[in-house]
C-alpha cells in the first residue's frame, strides 16, 4: 500500500477532481449523494496521502532527496536542445507529504461537517462539488513538482475561492466580497507570473529540483540585483495569497462565504498557499538578505497588525479571520529569520485549532440563526458543551497555553527570530502574542460565558458537525508535540521539515516562561474587562477614553477607505484622462484627422478628375502652353539660336 502511495500520489488531487465532474455531471439533482461522492473522494485522497506520508517519512532517501517522477509536457527552442523544457509531475519530500495529509484530512472533516451545515441549502450539490475542485487544486499545488504548474494550480485555488466566497450570491455584500478577493489576488499574482517568467528566462527551467541547483550557483547566470528583483516579485504573489499587508483587505471580507468554506480557506488551503510557495522557494529566497528581510518584516508588521485590529471588531468570524492573518504573519516571519521548520511547523498546528475555531463559529450561527454580533451572544456553553468546550481548546492553542499545539509552534517561532538576532521583530511577535490571548478569549467570554441572553433560543448542533469538532480538538491538544524540545531526534518535525541542515532548537526557557506569562495576562486582562464585570462597564470605559484609537482599530486604520479613494481619485482619475487622449487625440486628431485629410484630398482631386475628354484636352493645351512661355522666358538664347539657323 505505501509503495502504492508512494508512486500514484497523484490519485490524490485527481479524485477530488473527479468527484467534482461527477457531481456537476450526473448527481447534482441528488444532494445526498453527491455529499456521498465528495466525501467519498476525499477520504480516499487522505488513505492515499497518509499512506505516501507514511512512506515519506520512514524512508531516510526521501528526506535527504525529494521522489519526483515526470512526464514531458511541451518545450520551447530547438528539438534536440529546448531552451525551456516544461514537465507535469510530483514531487513528494516531508514538506509536500505533510502538506497533502494535513490539507485531505482537515478537508474531509470539513466536507463531513458541511453535510449538517448546509442541509437545506437550494445549492448543496454545487456546494460539495466546488468544495472539492478547492481541495483538489491545493493539492495539485502542493505536490506540483515544477512552478508552472505550481501557477496554473495556484490559480485555479484563487478561482474556487472566488466561487464558494461568493456562493450566496443573492447577498450584495458577498457578490462584492467575492470580487474583492479575485481583483485583490490577481494583482499580487501578476506580480508572481512576473517572477516565474523571470526564472524561466534567467535560468532555463521552471523545475524546483533544477532550479534549486541552479540559484545556489547565480553567479554564472546572473547578478545578484537581477536576483533580488526575481524574489521579491515572487514574494508579490504570497503577498496577496496569505493575506500580508498591504493586500490583506480580501481576506477578512472572506468570511461572506458559508462558514465551512471560510474553514478551508483558512486553515488548509488558499491563504497557506502563499506561505507553501515561499517555503518551497526557499533557495531562492535565502540567496538574497534583501528579500529575506522583507519577508520578514512583512510577516511581523502584518502580525502585530492584524492583531490589534482584532481587539475591537465584534462579529465572531470577523475576529477569527483577522487573527488568521496575523498567524500568517507570523509563518511569514518565521521562513524571513531563515526557520522553514518553524514556520510549516506553526502552518501544521495552525490547520487544526483554526478549523476547529471556524466550524465552531459556524455551530453558534448555526443555532443563533447567523446572528454574529458576540455582543449580542453570552452563556452560550451552558446550552451548547460541545461546540462550547472545544472552541475553548482551540483558544488555548492559539494563545499558546501548554501543552497544547500552538505553544510549541508559536514559541519556536518566538526562538528562531530571538536567535537570529531580529530582536525588534521578536518584541513585535511577543505583543502580538499577549494581543492574540487578549482578543480571541474576548470573544470567548462574550461568546460562551457570562450571562445568557433571553433572545437567543441556541442548541447544540447534531452529531455530523460536533463529530469533526472533537477531531479537531484532539488535534488541537496533541498536534504540537511532534514539534517539543524534548520529543525523540527522530520523531521531531525538525529532523524532517527544514531548510538547509536540520536544527534542533535547545528548549529556551525564559522564552517559554515569558511567553507563556503574556499568554495569561492577555486571558486574563480579556476576563477581566469581559466576564468578571458583568456590565463590561470598564471595557466601555477604556472604549470611551480612548475614542480616537479605539475608532481607528475598529474601522481597521481605514485602509478599506483609503483604496477607495485612492481608486476613486488616481485610478478613475487616470482613465477619465485616458478617455479624454482617446476620445480627442488619438480619435480626434489622428483618426479624425487622418479621414479629414484624405476627404479634403478627395474633394479637390474630384474637381480635376471629371471624366469629360474636352476637360483634359484644356488641360492639356494648358500645359503645353504654359511650357512654352516659361522656356520663351528663360531659355531666350535657345530661342535665338533658333532663329539663327532659321
Amino acid at each position: 500500500m505505501v509503495e502504492f502511495a508512494l508512486y500514484h500520489a497523484w490519485l490524490v488531487p485527481l479524485l477530488p477532481a473527479l468527484a467534482f465532474v461527477i457531481i456537476i455531471f450526473l448527481t447534482k439533482p441528488w444532494p445526498k449523494l453527491s455529499a456521498l461522492v465528495s466525501i467519498t473522494a476525499m477520504v480516499s485522497s487522505c488513505v492515499i496521502a497518509t499512506a505516501a506520508a507514511y512512506g515519506v517519512f520512514t524512508s531516510h532517501e526521501f528526506v535527504e532527496k525529494p521522489l519526483v517522477y515526470a512526464a514531458r509536457w511541451f518545450s520551447l527552442g530547438p528539438a534536440g536542445a529546448p531552451d525551456l523544457q516544461i514537465n507535469v509531475g510530483i514531487q513528494l519530500d516531508p514538506s509536500s507529504a505533510m502538506m497533502i495529509f494535513m490539507v485531505t484530512l482537515v478537508a474531509s472533516l470539513i466536507q463531513i461537517y458541511s453535510v449538517g451545515y448546509m442541509e437545506g441549502d437550494p445549492g448543496f450539490s454545487v456546494f460539495f462539488s466546488y468544495l472539492s475542485l478547492f481541495a483538489s487544486s491545493m493539492l495539485l499545488l502542493v505536490v506540483s513538482s515544477n512552478l508552472l504548474q505550481m501557477f496554473i494550480a495556484w490559480e485555479l485555488v484563487g478561482l474556487c475561492s472566488y466561487l464558494l466566497i461568493g456562493f450566496f450570491s443573492h447577498k450584495i455584500s458577498a457578490r462584492e466580497a467575492a470580487k474583492k478577493a479575485f481583483v485583490t489576488c490577481r494583482v499580487a499574482d501578476f506580480g508572481l507570473l512576473l517572477g516565474i517568467l523571470s526564472l524561466a528566462i534567467v535560468f532555463g527551467t521552471l523545475d524546483l529540483v533544477e532550479l534549486a541547483h541552479k540559484i545556489e550557483n547565480f553567479q554564472q547566470y546572473t547578478s545578484l540585483g537581477v536576483l533580488t528583483l526575481i524574489a521579491v516579485l515572487v514574494f508579490i504573489g504570497p503577498i496577496g495569497k496569505s493575506g500580508q499587508f498591504p493586500l490583506h483587505v480580501w481576506l477578512p471580507d472572506a468570511m461572506e462565504g458559508p462558514t465551512p468554506v471560510s474553514a478551508l480557506i483558512h486553515a488548509a488551503t488558499m491563504v497557506v498557499a502563499g506561505v507553501y510557495l515561499v517555503g518551497r522557494t526557499m533557495f531562492l529566497f535565502h540567496q538574497v538578505d534583501t528579500a529575506m528581510q522583507l519577508v520578514a518584516v512583512t510577516g511581523a508588521f502584518t502580525a502585530l497588525f492584524a492583531a490589534s485590529i482584532a481587539v475591537t471588531q465584534r462579529e465572531i468570524k470577523r475576529i477569527l479571520a483577522y487573527s488568521t492573518v496575523s498567524q500568517l504573519g507570523y509563518m511569514m516571519l518565521a521562513l524571513g529569520v531563515g526557520s522553514l521548520t518553524a514556520s510549516f511547523f506553526h502552518l501544521w498546528t495552525h490547520a487544526f485549532f483554526k478549523a476547529l475555531m471556524f466550524l465552531g463559529a459556524g455551530s453558534v450561527l448555526h443555532a443563533l440563526h447567523h446572528k454574529a454580533d458576540v455582543w449580542e451572544m453570552g452563556g452560550l456553553i451552558k446550552k451548547m458543551p460541545i461546540t462550547g468546550w472545544t472552541f475553548v481548546i482551540g483558544g488555548l492553542a492559539i494563545a499558546g497555553i501548554p501543552p497544547f499545539a500552538g505553544f510549541w509552534s508559536k514559541d519556536e517561532i518566538l526562538l528562531s527570530a530571538f536567535e537570529s538576532g531580529h530582536y525588534v521583530l521578536f518584541a513585535m511577535a511577543a505583543f502580538t502574542a499577549f494581543l492574540t490571548a487578549f482578543y480571541m478569549w474576548r470573544m470567548i467570554f462574550l461568546a460562551f460565558f457570562g450571562e445568557e441572553k433571553p433572545e437567543n433560543h441556541p442548541h447544540e448542533s447534531p452529531y455530523v458537525m460536533t463529530v469533526p469538532l472533537m477531531v479537531l480538538a484532539f488535534l488541537a491538544t496533541v498536534g504540537g508535540l511532534v514539534g517539543t524540545p524534548w520529543t525523540p531526534e527522530k520523531y521531531s518535525w525538525a529532523h524532517y521539515i527544514y531548510f538547509g541542515h536540520p536544527h534542533h532548537l535547545e528548549p529556551n526557557f525564559l522564552i517559554m516562561i515569558g511567553s507563556v506569562v503574556l499568554a495569561v495576562c492577555g486571558i486574563y486582562l480579556a476576563y477581566t474587562l469581559y466576564c468578571a464585570d458583568k456590565d463590561k462597564a470598564r471595557a466601555h470605559a477604556l472604549a470611551d477614553k480612548y475614542r480616537g484609537l479605539h475608532t481607528l482599530l475598529y474601522n481597521k486604520y481605514y485602509i478599506d477607505e483609503i483604496y477607495l479613494w485612492l481608486n476613486h481619485n488616481l485610478v478613475d482619475g487616470a482613465a477619465k484622462l485616458f478617455y479624454l487622449f482617446d476620445i480627442y487625440i488619438v480619435d480626434g486628431v489622428i483618426v479624425n484627422g487622418i479621414a479629414a485629410i484624405t476627404r479634403l484630398s478627395g474633394e479637390g482631386l474630384r474637381v480635376s478628375q471629371t471624366g469629360r475628354l474636352q476637360n483634359y484636352a484644356l488641360v492639356f493645351f494648358l500645359g503645353v502652353l504654359a511650357v512654352a512661355v516659361i522656356l520663351a522666358f528663360t531659355a531666350p538664347s535657345a530661342a535665338g539660336l533658333l532663329g539663327g539657323v532659321k
